[in-house]
C-alpha cells in the first residue's frame, strides 16, 4: 500500500482463492504488507455491526450497482465512509462521504490522517442523516406507493 498510514485495512470479502483474488495479489503484493488482512466472510451480523461501528473507516470500491445495502448499512454506522468517486456512491452518500479517483486513494488516507484533517464526526453525522432522510423502510413505501399510482386498499 502506498500511504504512510500504520492502522490496519481489513478486507471482509469471500474473494480468496479466485482469480480476481490471485491477481490482485500479483499485481499489489498485498501479502508482503502486514497492514493487509483478507479476514473472509462475516455472517454474523452483530459481528459486522461491531466492526462497522468500530473502524477507523469504511472503504467502498464498488462501481455499478446503485442502492448498495452494505453501502448503507456502513454510512449509518461507520464514522468514516471512503467512496471510490462514481455517481452511483455520490447519489447514495451525498456530502456524508469523501470520495478518491481510483489511482488516489493513498493520497485521501494520507490526508486524512494528517492533523489538519477535524471534520470526521461532521461527515459522520451527514451519512447518518442521510440514510435517515432517504433509506428508511417508511420512505421507500412511499416511493413505490407513489410510482405505482399510490395506495389501493391492498
Amino acid at each position: 500500500m502506498l500511504s504512510k498510514t500504520k492502522k490496519s485495512f481489513i478486507l471482509i470479502s469471500n474473494v480468496e482463492n479466485n482469480k480476481f483474488f490471485d491477481e490482485l495479489k500479483h499485481k499489489t503484493n498485498f501479502h508482503r504488507d502486514e497492514r493487509v488482512k483478507f479476514v473472509g466472510t462475516v455472517y454474523n451480523q452483530q459481528l459486522l455491526k461491531y466492526i462497522r461501528e468500530n473502524a477507523y473507516a469504511y472503504f467502498h470500491g464498488h462501481e455499478v450497482g446503485g442502492t448498495n445495502p452494505s453501502l448503507l448499512e456502513s454510512l449509518a454506522s461507520t464514522k468514516l465512509n471512503l467512496l471510490l468517486n462514481v455517481g452511483f456512491n455520490r447519489e447514495v452518500a451525498g456530502e456524508g462521504a469523501l470520495y478518491w479517483e481510483k489511482n488516489n486513494l493513498n493520497e485521501l488516507i494520507n490526508l486524512i490522517e494528517s492533523k489538519d484533517f477535524s471534520n470526521r464526526d461532521e461527515i459522520h453525522l451527514k451519512a447518518y442523516q442521510r440514510v435517515n432522510d432517504k433509506f428508511t423502510w417508511d420512505i421507500i413505501v412511499k416511493q413505490y406507493e407513489n410510482l405505482l399510482g399510490g395506495h389501493n386498499g391492498h
